[in-house]
Order: structure tokens, then C-alpha cells, then sequence
């Protein structure tokens, strides 16, 4: 299993996306995790300037979404999501974890953090927010053996 989800399963829409959103992910299933986003929604991944988003803006729209998909997404073998804790809220849910990326080569880095996703009125996420460092996460870049 590439998701293991160990805080609160319940029912609520952002947390429900949340959980589309990894599964669609963690089987590379790009069509349906695009169809998971309102047209006008926004990823940040992380949140602020970054190796995918030098403008530190985000990614606006399926089409800019769909790019990050190909710049980043795209070049990972396999993820692994582990939720520790989940926190639902209005029409937001933070999600405390780790992503685990399988990069070509066999190199293997882990991302902590905190995962947010706000949710419009039919549960389609608008905005899917990632805190995570990627110098902390760099730290633990390595080879499998």
C-alpha cells in the first residue's frame, strides 16, 4: 500500500478529497487526480519559491497544474504517503505526514510536512497547499541498496 493513513478517517469533504488526491497520486493516475481540482484552483508544492515554481505563486488552472504534474510528479518512480494526523476544519483539512519519492536510480527522499486542501461546495479541491522544507528534506536523500 502506498498510502497509510494512521490519524482520524472521519467522513469530511477536504479530508475526503485529501485522500483521492494521495491515492490518485501514489498510482500515477494523472487524468483523475487532474479531475480532482476546481478549473481556477491552485497548488503550491511546496509553498513559496521553489524548484517548480520559481515565481513563488503557484500553479493556477488545470494547464499549470497539469505542467507541474510533468515537472515533478511525473519524474518519480513511486510515493509513499504516510498521514499521521489530520485536522478538519470548514472547508480546509491540514494533513501532518511524510511523502516518500523513489527517484530514478534508486534514490529515495522524504518529505515532512504539512499537506492542506480547501475544498469548494461539490468537494473539488481549490487549493492543495504543501509546508515542507527542501533543504530538511534533502537531508535525507539516499541511495537503496
Amino acid at each position: 500500500m502506498t498510502v497509510t493513513w494512521q490519524a482520524s478517517e472521519a467522513a469530511h469533504p477536504a479530508r475526503d478529497a485529501a485522500r483521492r488526491s494521495m491515492d490518485a497520486v501514489s498510482r500515477g493516475a494523472k487524468d483523475e487526480w487532474l479531475a480532482l481540482f476546481a478549473d481556477d484552483a491552485i497548488v503550491e508544492d511546496p509553498i513559496g519559491p521553489g524548484p517548480f515554481d520559481e515565481s513563488g505563486k503557484g500553479h493556477r488552472g488545470r494547464t499549470a497544474i497539469s505542467a507541474f504534474w510533468d515537472a515533478s510528479i511525473a519524474m518519480v518512480e513511486r510515493f509513499e504517503f504516510v498521514v499521521r494526523d489530520s485536522f478538519a476544519c470548514g472547508d480546509e483539512v491540514a494533513n501532518v505526514g511524510t511523502i516518500t519519492s523513489h527517484l530514478p536510480g534508486g534514490m529515495v527522499i522524504d518529505a515532512d510536512g504539512v499537506f492542506t486542501y480547501r475544498v469548494d461546495e461539490a468537494g473539488r479541491i481549490t487549493a492543495l497547499r504543501a509546508y515542507w522544507e527542501i533543504k530538511r528534506a534533502a537531508t535525507t536523500l539516499h541511495k537503496t541498496t
